[in-house]
């Protein structure tokens, strides 16, 4: 009895000091999440590293590190400066009377006059979309302002948060496997279970990062370029915004390039409106419908609608880190049902079989 009674108190105990280390964890969830990332994405380059160099741990963690650096770091925080750079342009340029997102409606409406008859079922005033319209136009750049403002104001949070990522990366990679083959080993699921779950979190978390960045770095690059061809004012900032966007599964880069295209119509550019459009559904939209299923989705081994419901609740919930979390949590909740009606619905099924009476047997009887 007195047995039982410590085992319930350490286990309470343990829980609740499991519990305390989350909580106290968790302003750096963000460095942490995207340390562990890395760590899963660049794992084959270590490997290769490994058969290269031999077993030389903290020089192969070093060099995986660099390259991780090299490829994805330094250029978000380039893309991320340049973004921001351009946003605060904008916003200046609004509020200095510039640029007049209200006139831009304005002329569609002057163009279209069949929109307003559209809205009318749907209870929408014109003048009520033209607001919206301008209201988010400018919330999104004064939304950018603000953002590079908190950067200046918050230089050494985010540097810290930054430095924090790099370092918990470099253990990562150095003693990831020590660390999993210690969760193993402490975690009361059995043995077998474990290696498949931790196998769909590795598997989820690189198809979703590597197969998302990709396809927004693709359809960014692809919508600022045709924005650059067509003389669109501010094409590398529009092409950032695509790519953000397009983290957003089935509308993506249409919500940027689809209103520019309408505009062009607008104004009398119709050459241009037909370019961009053509180039938009062809060029950008396969890009997604092709690239995501193949990226995401086989790799993931999760249905389309999944990816698509998993990565907008996600983001949700979870912000920017929401486009993976999403997902691998759709993904860990199929491997834990799966793993369920494996082991204990066929388990039930056999039972049934073998309680339940054949229905000759009782005739003859």
């Amino acid at each position: 009895m007195y047995a039982k009674l410590e085992t319930r108190t350490f286990l309470a105990m343990l829980v609740g000091v499991s519990l305390a280390f989350v909580l106290l964890m968790k302003p750096f969830f963000g460095p942490i999440f995207w340390a562990v990332a890395i760590a899963l994405i660049f794992h084959p380059v270590q490997q290769l590293l490994v058969r290269k160099l031999g077993e030389r741990p903290n020089l192969i963690a070093f060099i995986t590190l660099i390259i991780c650096m090299v490829i994805v770091v330094i250029p978000v925080l380039v893309l991320v400066t340049s973004l921001i750079a351009e946003g605060v342009g904008l916003y200046q340029r609004i509020q200095s009377g510039e640029i007049r997102p209200g006139e831009y409606v304005d002329q569609v409406n002057r163009a279209f006059p069949a929109i307003q008859a559209f809205l009318a079922p749907f209870d929408i005033s014109f003048e009520e979309l033209r607001d919206r319209v301008v209201s988010l136009f400018v919330g999104g750049s004064q939304f950018l302002a603000k953002q590079a403002l908190g950067v200046g104001q918050n230089t050494f949070q985010f540097f810290l948060g930054l430095a924090l990522m790099v370092y918990l990366a470099f253990f990562l990679l150095r003693d990831g496997s020590k660390l999993v083959e210690l969760l193993i080993k402490a975690l009361p699921l059995g043995d077998e279970r474990e290696r498949l779950l931790f196998a769909k979190f590795a598997e989820v978390t690189r198809a979703t990062v590597k197969g998302n960045l990709l396809i927004a770095i693709i359809q960014g690059a692809l919508g600022g370029l045709i924005f650059w061809v067509l003389g669109i004012k501010g094409a590398l900032l529009w092409g950032v915004v695509m790519a953000i966007v397009s983290l957003l599964p089935a509308v993506g880069a249409a919500l940027v390039w689809v209103p520019a295209a309408i505009y062009l119509a607008a104004i009398g550019d119709m050459v241009e409106a037909t370019i961009l459009t053509i180039f938009g559904v062809v060029v950008i939209g396969l890009a997604d419908n092709l690239l995501r299923p193949v990226l995401v989705g086989r790799d993931t081994k999760l249905p389309d609608y999944m990816v698509l419901l998993s990565t907008l609740g996600g983001i949700v919930m979870f912000g920017v880190n929401g486009f993976v979390m999403g997902p691998l949590v759709a993904a860990l909740f199929m491997a834990f049902w799966g793993i369920f009606i494996r082991e204990f619905g066929e388990e039930s099924h056999r039972q049934s079989s073998v309680t339940v009476p054949n229905r000759q047997d009782e005739d003859s009887a």
